[in-house]
C-alpha cells in the first residue's frame, strides 16, 4: 500500500494529485503517468489510509475510485470529506459503469466521473481540466435552459438513462419501441450538447435539473 510519503514526486511547484485506489497497479500507473505530466502524486491503498493519514497540503485534485472492497468505498469516503467541509476538487473512477453511483457522486459534490477503462488523455484532460475549474462553479444558465427544450417525451427518457435503464427497458416502461426510444435519445443529446452518457449526466446535475430525491443515499 502506498503512503502519500511515498507517492509524493519531487517537483514542489506542480499540482498535488491524490489518488485513492485499491489497486496497487492502478496506483503505480497513476503515479507514473501524472508523475510524467507534471504533476506531483500522493497515492493511497484504501480511503481509510487517506483519512488516517489526513490529505496532503496543497492539494489539488482527488482522484477516488468509487468500488474498493473490504473497506470504505469512494462515495462513502466523498460524502464523508463533504461534510467534514472538504471541497477539494474530486474526480470519481468506476470500472462498472454505474449510472446511480455516478448521479450520487455528481450530487455529492464530485467535479468529475470517469470510468474504467479509460485512456490516458481522458485522464489527464479531466485532472487538467477539474484542476482548472475548481469546485463550486456556478450553475450555466445556458445548460439550463439547453435542458429546457427537451420535450416531455424526451425528458421522461432523460428520466430513465438516469435511472440506469437501457433503451429495451425504457421502451417497455413506455410502452414505444427501442427505435422510437434511441430517437428520442439522439434528440436528447442533441439539444443538451452531452457527447455520451457520463456527460450527459454531468450536465443534468451540475444543471439542477435532477429533481430533488432522485436517488436516495443507500
Amino acid at each position: 500500500m502506498m503512503s502519500s510519503i511515498e507517492g509524493l514526486s519531487s517537483n514542489a511547484t506542480a499540482p498535488l494529485v491524490v489518488a485513492v485506489d485499491d489497486e496497487p497497479e492502478i496506483l503505480a500507473s497513476l503515479k507514473m503517468m501524472l508523475d510524467h505530466k507534471g504533476y506531483q502524486t500522493a497515492c493511497f491503498g484504501s480511503a481509510e489510509a487517506l483519512l488516517a493519514a489526513g490529505i496532503p497540503s496543497g492539494a489539488a485534485c482527488l482522484l477516488l475510485d468509487i468500488n474498493m472492497p473490504g473497506g470504505m468505498d469512494g462515495l462513502v469516503l466523498l460524502e464523508l470529506l463533504r461534510r467534514e467541509g472538504s471541497s477539494l476538487p474530486t474526480i470519481m473512477v468506476s470500472g462498472t459503469g454505474d449510472i446511480r453511483s455516478a448521479v450520487r457522486a455528481l450530487k455529492a459534490g464530485a467535479s468529475d466521473f470517469i470510468e474504467k477503462p479509460y485512456s490516458q488523455g481522458d485522464l489527464l484532460a479531466a485532472v487538467q481540466g477539474t484542476i482548472t475549474k475548481g469546485c463550486g462553479k456556478p450553475v450555466d444558465t445556458g445548460r439550463v435552459e439547453r435542458f429546457a427544450k427537451l420535450s416531455s417525451r424526451e425528458r421522461q427518457v432523460l428520466d430513465f438513462v438516469l435511472e440506469g435503464l437501457i433503451s429495451k427497458q425504457i421502451a417497455a416502461r413506455l410502452d414505444i419501441s427501442p427505435r422510437t426510444v434511441e430517437i428520442h435519445r439522439g434528440n436528447m443529446m442533441a439539444k443538451t450538447g452531452a457527447r455520451n452518457v457520463p456527460d450527459l449526466i454531468r450536465l443534468a446535475v451540475s444543471s439542477g435539473v435532477v429533481r430533488p430525491g432522485f436517488f436516495t443515499t443507500q
